[in-house]
């Protein structure tokens, strides 16, 4: 079976996509949305408008526009720049459409859609530090195809409400989320170092397949070099330049990041996890978990179990996020 880190990478994070609503503006309006330290998602529908962070130019958006925002820093969506802007807290939501209005009158010059993507179950690192602080795909990219799809689809479930439009929402976000990353891979220059960078670099590639198709092989520098048709030292720089960290760094933290998820997902003993990763000593997988993560592995398992049930409330539709 063909080895996908991007398919592997999005699993161990569980990234969650919520679609939370959106809304319609006309003449001048401006609102101020948070991302709250999660993966925010914003997908023009119709007209266009501005993007506004500070301490930088505004950014046009157009219809069939997408943007994400890594959630650090609050920004503004308006009709042009020096309009007070809404708290997205105070936007009254239509119950059924849930879509907010903005502006004066009844005119609809712009549309979006917007959702977030969940990273709690793996603090967001995984994710997170692989994008940009905002990512901006334009609908004219050659890439954007199927996101202008993908952004119909949603757009008509809103106004549809058909049976099963919360489930089918969510699905749609998830889609767009990864096409979004896809889009990202092919401009591996606009990426921070880090696993999707890596993974855009076609020489490096080869080498990450082998240690996400089996991370308990006890992996030398060497024949990861191989892997790459590069020597030793030209693959460990370029591997770094890419990754932010050294190939066999790269493949610690990949394995503390599948024993994490195995820890949230099921009850196998510690030791079998530590085996399944490639530890033969369940006390220096501990060792190594604690270092990574920051507590040890049954602490960790027992946090992720205590609160599974409250991250589930919240994501179940995404009723109560706002844009």
């Amino acid at each position: 079976m063909t080895v996908d880190p991007l398919s592997d990478a999005l699993a161990v994070a569980d990234a969650r996509s919520v679609f939370s609503g959106g809304f319609t503006a006309g003449g001048d309006w401006a609102i101020e949305l948070r991302g709250r330290d999660r993966l925010k998602v914003n997908a023009v529908v119709q007209g266009g408008c501005l993007l506004v962070r500070d301490g930088g130019e505004p950014l046009k958006l157009a219809e069939g526009d997408v943007v994400i925002s890594d959630g650090g820093q609050p920004y503004t969506l308006c009709s042009r720049p020096g309009v007070a802007p809404t708290d997205s807290a105070d936007v009254v939501m239509d119950p059924v459409t849930r879509m907010g209005r903005l502006g004066q009158g009844d005119t609809v010059d712009v549309a979006c859609v917007s959702g977030h993507i969940d990273l709690s179950r793996d603090r967001g690192d995984l994710l997170r530090r692989a994008l940009p602080e905002l990512v901006h795909v334009r609908a004219d990219s050659p890439e954007a195809g199927v996101l202008r799809w993908l952004i119909g689809q949603l757009a008509a479930e809103m106004r549809m409400r058909r049976a099963g439009v919360e489930f089918v929402s969510a699905q749609l976000a998830q889609l767009m989320f990864v096409q979004v990353l896809r889009v990202c891979l092919t401009d591996a220059d606009g990426l921070p170092p880090g696993w999707l960078r890596a993974l855009a670099d076609e020489r490096l590639a080869p080498a990450l397949r082998l240690m996400h198709g089996d991370p308990a092989h006890p992996w030398q520098l060497e024949e990861l070099a191989r892997a790459a048709a590069m020597s030793r030292t030209t693959f460990a720089v370029r591997f770094k330049e890419a990754a932010g960290v050294p190939p066999l760094t790269y493949l610690l933290n990949w394995r503390m990041n599948l024993a994490a998820r195995a820890l949230r997902q099921d009850t196998a003993p510690v030791g079998a996890l530590a085996r399944s990763v490639g530890y033969t000593s369940e006390s220096a997988f501990s060792n190594a978990f604690k270092r990574a993560v920051g507590v040890a592995p049954r602490r960790y398992r027992e946090e992720a179990l205590a609160s599974a049930p409250a991250v589930d409330r919240d994501l179940a539709g995404g009723r109560t996020a706002v844009l």
